[in-house]
């Protein structure tokens, strides 16, 4: 098969991981590209943005439809994170592919711990404290302070760095900040988490442009194939998401973080 077939494919699974297991599941979309098209980290973080970004805002659509989106919350993280996007391209061309590749596996390592301690009930998100982010019960809307503003504008630095540096969407750093700072609920914060990776997509695939890194010819199909299989995975999400298979997405992102490791240690003695 030619490149142009096997990024359509393996950009639907990327869709249908997104669509199953919600926002953070998109961050298998560089290891995919990476061992099915043999792409640097580097080549394939912007790819897999492309992809995870148009997912994200056919979802962030349906949210704003909804009426669950938080689009000030999610404005304020998102240009944050876009403004920051940049430098971690520019770190992204300059680190040496072996520390990037360590870098990506050791979070791929954590998003899968998070996973399988979240499909166990064992994480533990409330705070004793009063959230800094407090829906206004007469208004329905956020009541903004200095201690909320700086909680969403840290969020929105580090998913941006991550995005620009990685190519991960984020959504492992924003649904948990969310449920930190805020008392949102799940849905509006998984809705409000797509907005923003949308936005901070945009801004990672903008400057990675700007240096000339990004390879349209696979990053057409691969975001095409994420983009259908994200509309047909929600039509079976309800009916198979659960514990077990947030354990399966947990025991995957295990895998690929050794293969990643694995590869660099192989390719470094070789």
């Amino acid at each position: 098969m030619d490149a142009t077939t096997i990024g359509f494919g393996l950009g639907a699974i990327v869709g249908l991981i997104l669509a199953l297991t919600g926002a953070g599941g998109g961050i298998l979309a560089v290891p995919l590209l990476v061992f099915g098209l043999h792409l640097s980290i580097a080549e394939a973080a912007p790819v897999g943005l492309i992809a995870v970004g148009l997912a994200s805002a056919l979802g962030a659509g349906l949210g704003l439809r909804e009426g669950i989106v938080r689009y000030r919350a999610a404005a304020l993280v998102g240009s944050i994170g876009m403004l920051v996007a940049p430098l971690g391209v520019w770190l992204a061309h300059i680190v040496p592919g072996r520390p990037l590749a360590i870098a990506f596996s050791m979070v791929l390592a954590y998003v899968g711990l998070r996973m399988f301690r979240q499909s166990r009930a064992e994480a533990v998100e409330a705070e004793i404290c009063r959230p800094a982010c407090v829906v206004n019960s007469s208004t329905g809307r956020l009541s903004w302070t200095a201690p909320c503003a700086r909680a969403l504008a840290g969020t929105g630095a580090l998913s941006g760095l991550l995005s620009g540096l990685l190519g991960v969407g984020g959504g492992f750093v924003i649904v948990p900040a969310l449920t930190r700072f805020s008392d949102l609920a799940p849905r509006s914060i998984l809705a409000t988490s797509l907005a923003v990776i949308t936005l901070v997509s945009i801004g990672s695939v903008a400057a990675a442009a700007a240096h000339g890194g990004v390879a349209w010819g696979i990053a057409i199909p691969f975001a095409l194939g994420a983009a259908l299989a994200l509309l047909l995975g929600r039509q079976i999400a309800s009916r198979v998401a659960g514990a077990r298979l947030q354990q399966a997405f947990a025991l995957a992102c295990w895998c690929v973080a050794m293969l990643l490791a694995v590869r660099v240690i192989t390719s470094a003695a070789a």
